[in-house]
C-alpha cells in the first residue's frame, strides 16, 4: 500500500517534470506556470523523500 502511494507521487513528479520542461521549451514561457510548478514539485519531492523517514516499516 505504501509502495503503491510513494509510485504514485514518483509519477506525479515526473509529470511535473515533463510539464516544467515543455514550459521551459516555448518561445514565450510563462514564467507564473512555471514557478506554480516548480512548487508543487518542490513540495511533492519534500513528501517523497519524508514518507519513508518517517513510516519506519
Amino acid at each position: 500500500m505504501v509502495q503503491n502511494y510513494l509510485s504514485a507521487l514518483r509519477a506525479k513528479h515526473a509529470n511535473l517534470d515533463r510539464k516544467i520542461s515543455e514550459e521551459e521549451g516555448r518561445p514565450f514561457p510563462d514564467t507564473i506556470r512555471l514557478h506554480d510548478l516548480k512548487k508543487q514539485k518542490l513540495r511533492l519531492k519534500e513528501t517523497l523523500y519524508a514518507e519513508p523517514m518517517g513510516n519506519p516499516a
